[in-house]
């Protein structure tokens, strides 16, 4: 039996790998303009912006209630929360694809002196969303399996990071939403 688990285990270690890998490749390929944009943009694409800042709003504020669930022991709405949590940042993340496919890139102006703050903040979001969506993946693949001392090791990370992106998507979008050419 445990080396099933274990079989099992680096199957989804690899899977989580190879789907986040994909993830970060697709927005590489999107940020550099490989694949042709369509002319004109729909008008649905100008709502994504908004629309994935209230995703990311929500998540954090799901994040602290999950948080809230578990330091109360209650697992039943711990998980509930997180499979509602996942399910959004799903969303989040199609969504976020989406915009940037059929959307020109908006960028912060160049004499704006809010701009050196604007990118930290745009720079650290982009970095740790990357590094947190394998972690997020295999935190859940723990929590699901029941592997609890794996998944409570793992989410002391997952967490604050998976928060810091959640919160900071937020601010990123308020700082360039006055931009946008729509």
């Amino acid at each position: 039996m445990a080396i099933q688990l274990q079989s099992k285990e680096k199957l989804v270690f690899r899977l989580i790998i190879a789907l986040s890998t994909i993830v970060f490749l697709l927005v590489l390929v999107l940020d550099s303009k490989i694949l042709p944009r369509p002319q004109p943009m729909p008008s649905f694409a100008t709502h994504l912006p908004l629309l994935n800042a209230m995703i990311n709003g929500t998540c954090a504020v799901l994040l602290l209630l999950s948080l809230k669930a578990i330091l109360a022991k209650n697992v039943q709405r711990h998980k509930k929360i997180n499979l509602i949590t996942f399910v959004l940042s799903t969303i989040f993340l199609l969504s976020y694809v989406t915009y940037h496919w059929l959307a020109e890139e908006t960028k912060y102006p160049m004499d704006n002196p809010m701009r050196p703050l604007y990118l930290g903040i745009l720079i650290s979001h982009i970095i740790l969303a990357a590094i947190v969506l394998p972690m997020i993946l295999l935190s859940f693949w723990y929590g699901l399996s029941n592997q609890v001392v794996k998944h409570r090791k793992l989410v002391r990370f997952t967490f604050p990071i998976w928060l810091y992106v959640t919160i900071t998507g937020v601010v990123v979008y308020l700082m360039i939403s006055p931009y946008y050419n729509f």
